[in-house]
């Protein structure tokens, strides 16, 4: 007992200002140091232990934790709720709300399949999304398919209204070809795209769904919803091509359509084949590097060949993409070892809306609506049920 008492003093020293060197030879033997350090621990352990667990401390760290909230989360939600969207931050617009609001309308429309040359009766919006899917690749991006679905759904509109309407074999409303617009069903579509076929359809499907209904309309009529491939730079105006002015297809400028593999061609003929498609059998061969045989006279709005001169004869561009099959008319020429090549940028009449355009206006954040905007002029988008005569479709619980 005399032992420990006289040790007392030493291990409070020791434990409250670890004066090394002032203590006795038996408190500085190592097993004895070693067991005064793990008392120290352990109650120093025990002291922590008992403040966490006190309401003091509870306090304190509720406090802290309603602090973070305020600090960090409560600005986070006011940015998202006011701040900037997508497009100001600099990220992609594709994400950004459209603005449409659906209004499907049960309409059947009658397709004339002409390879089966039967007639198939399906939903309107059934239909729709067969000619998206045959018009526009499914990878473009879902505003571009959107604003081709709005296309798609005008055009059998304005289809129905036309008087006198168009013969079509078994009293169809249009056939499945470009004669109209193109279409094909999932059946069709399963065997094309194989193990692609789940996430296209449904990628298509959501691009319909979602403008369901919709139309574009100029003052208070459906319009003649043009659309085409790819722009030469820009797109023709109506007036230009079909020679019938229409105030919402004017040439607009279309600078995304580089983009597209289509978007510079070449095009060879013999000089034989040539003037024999041209009618031009007595149009010599220009020997000598001649430039004068011929020239183009004048272009269009939109940069296009409107008159060309072959020899003496003119031509409008539209009259020579056509007679040579070329891909559009935005056309320049070569001749050399008998032989001329055409040069070609664009794909397609020309006329209304670009599709790869609207994917390039796409993939810069512009929605559905600013894209039928830009290609259409003036055009308002509204349901199509009161030109239809029909009524939105029961809902099924």
């Amino acid at each position: 007992m005399a032992h420990r008492r006289s040790l007392r003093p030493w291990r409070t020293r020791l434990l409250r200002f670890h004066t090394p060197g002032r203590l006795p030879p038996v408190v500085e033997q190592p097993e004895v140091m070693r067991s005064l350090r793990h008392l120290r621990w352990r109650r120093g352990v025990r002291r922590i232990g008992s403040w966490l667990g006190s309401r003091h401390a509870f306090g304190i760290a509720l406090a802290l934790v309603a602090t973070a909230v305020l600090v960090l989360v409560f600005p986070a939600v006011l940015v998202l709720l006011w701040g900037p969207g997508p497009a100001e931050w600099g990220g992609t617009a594709g994400k950004r709300p459209s603005g449409l609001i659906p209004h499907p309308v049960a309409f059947e429309v009658r397709v004339y399949r002409t390879q089966a040359d039967r007639v198939d009766t399906v939903p309107l919006e059934e239909y729709v999304a067969g000619v998206v899917a045959a018009e526009m690749p499914a990878e473009f991006e879902l505003e571009a398919l959107k604003a081709q679905a709005l296309a798609a759904r005008t055009y059998i509109v304005y289809r129905l209204l036309q008087q006198p309407r168009p013969p079509v074999p078994g009293n169809a409303h249009v056939t499945d070809t470009v004669q109209d617009q193109a279409y094909r069903d999932p059946g069709e579509l399963r065997a094309a795209w194989g193990a692609d076929f789940a996430w296209k359809w449904a990628r298509i499907r959501q691009a319909v769904a979602e403008t369901a209904g919709l139309i574009l309309t100029y003052d208070g009529e459906p319009i003649l919803a043009a659309f085409f491939s790819t722009a030469s730079g820009k797109t023709e105006s109506a007036a230009d091509y079909w020679g019938k002015s229409l105030p919402y297809l004017r040439s607009v400028p279309s600078p995304w359509d580089e983009a597209s593999p289509r978007f510079r061609q070449t095009v060879t003929f013999t000089w034989s084949e040539f003037t024999r498609k041209l009618g031009l059998s007595d149009l010599p061969y220009p020997e000598g590097n001649r430039s004068d045989w011929a020239a183009v006279e004048r272009t269009t709005a939109g940069g296009n060949v409107a008159e060309v001169r072959f020899g003496s004869r003119r031509f409008t561009g539209r009259e020579v993409r056509e007679r040579l099959g070329l891909p559009s008319t935005h056309f320049s020429w070569t001749v050399a070892d008998g032989k001329i090549t055409f040069h070609t940028r664009g794909y397609g009449h020309g006329v209304g809306m670009s599709q790869w355009g609207a994917q390039g206006m796409a993939r810069a954040g512009k929605t559905a609506a600013e894209i039928i905007q830009h290609y259409y002029r003036g055009v308002r988008i509204e349901p199509a049920a009161r030109w239809l005569g029909g009524t939105p479709p029961a809902r099924t619980s």
